[in-house]
């Protein structure tokens, strides 16, 4: 697996990026039409809460699915992952007060606690270490084609019918995911039947310490992208746009176009370098959105946030890898991953707390992001330089 020649456009391959691309998709094109559903329930003083609650779950069963995934396998816990998608997306319709959806959403959260921890483990798996950063940046346009597709497709399956129908569409675009699941092979060598005792976790299993630092660069990108999924769809209709999901149509359209040659390039030069520049245009983008006041401006600040998010994204993932136990791969992903959910549920958490439905805060909460983004290039800039002076 070390020859840059060998194919890794297999068919295990396509099926896994489609199977995440119909994954996402599945539970983003929810994230627009939820701030207006949870109004009409009566609570709309709890936005915030969305994303919150989701990614607590999911951040909580990271160390499960991390220990999971390298002892019952890659497979398992892609398909668990996805049909928790499929049962959230039913229940929705049923379960239509206040306190019933909070606890839909925490149930939901649980799928992307497990899914993206197996999907990355599964790549790393079927893909030479020397081309990694490549794998990951094309999984990656996979994930997020999903997750661009998704919010525009919800938004105009909401406009044309109603709300149960759209959740019913996220179920099936789950139930698609877990096909795709099914003709793939399992990866982990020495697979073990599922035991109720590798649900026990203990100290060892929460943190991969090897995988800290690209932990931290996690926390500090995703804190900014909790903050985009929990305001975005108010900020989009204060300036006018009708559907919520445009926003992130340029983002995903933005980060499509970099993630592969940023991949590539992380694989020659190295993950770290990749990620300063990366976090470069995290900071700008964060600062120009909370300036630009206007359609144009939005979807500008779009673009390059959809840039600096599909260079940091696959270049993190290969550099959690690069940092891994090979025999604990999952554990190490998972670490990665609980950050992410952190910066998220932190990011959509907080704002929505700050905000409380005065739209002129918006631009603040922006630029606090972008101060909290500069921090974290500031941190890997001292570390890049202290590294070198070893070498």
């Amino acid at each position: 697996m070390n020859n840059f020649s060998q194919k890794i456009y297999t068919n295990q391959f396509i099926y896994i990026c489609f199977s995440s691309l119909f994954f996402s998709a599945s539970y983003n094109m929810l994230i627009p039409e939820l701030p207006s559903y949870l109004s009409n329930l009566g609570g709309s003083e709890y936005k915030g809460l969305i994303i919150a609650l989701f990614t607590l779950t999911a951040g909580f069963s990271r160390p499960f699915s991390g220990k999971l995934t390298d002892t019952i396998g890659r497979k398992p816990v892609l398909i668990f992952g996805a049909f928790i998608c499929i049962i959230s997306g039913l229940f929705y319709p049923i379960l239509t007060s206040v306190c019933g959806f909070f606890f839909l959403r925490l149930i939901h959260g649980f799928s992307t606690g497990f899914s993206p921890t197996a999907i990355a483990a599964y790549v790393s798996d079927i893909i030479p270490n020397n081309r990694l950063g490549e794998a990951m940046g094309i999984q990656g346009m996979c994930f997020s084609t999903g997750l661009a597709l998704g919010p525009v497709l919800g938004s105009y399956i909401k406009l044309y019918s109603n709300y149960n129908i759209l959740f019913y569409s996220s179920s099936l675009m789950a139930l698609l995911s877990v096909l795709l699941i099914l003709k793939v092979k399992e990866t982990l060598e020495n697979k073990k039947l599922f035991k109720f005792k590798f649900l026990t976790i203990s100290k060892s299993d929460l943190i991969a310490k090897e995988a800290l630092p690209a932990a931290y660069i996690t926390f500090v990108t995703y804190l900014s992208f909790g903050v985009i999924l929990t305001l975005i769809p108010d900020w989009s209709a204060y300036l006018g746009i009708i559907n919520k999901g445009t926003f992130f149509i340029a983002f995903t359209v933005a980060s499509l176009l970099v993630r592969l040659l940023a991949g590539k390039v992380s694989d020659i030069y190295g993950r770290k370098i990749i990620i300063i520049i990366g976090l470069i245009v995290l900071t700008i983008s964060l600062l120009l959105l909370s300036r630009l006041d206007s359609i144009n401006g939005l979807l500008f600040g779009a673009t390059l946030y959809g840039i600096s998010m599909g260079i940091l994204s696959p270049t993190i993932n290969a550099w959690t890898i690069d940092l891994s136990n090979p025999l604990t791969k999952g554990k190490s992903i998972a670490t990665m991953y609980f950050a992410l959910e952190a910066g998220i549920g932190f990011g959509a958490f907080l704002s929505g707390w700050y905000y409380s439905n005065v739209i002129e805060k918006i631009p603040q909460i922006f630029v606090t992001c972008s101060i909290v983004a500069f921090l974290g290039l500031i941190h890997i800039v001292i570390n890049k330089i202290k590294f070198l002076k070893y070498v």
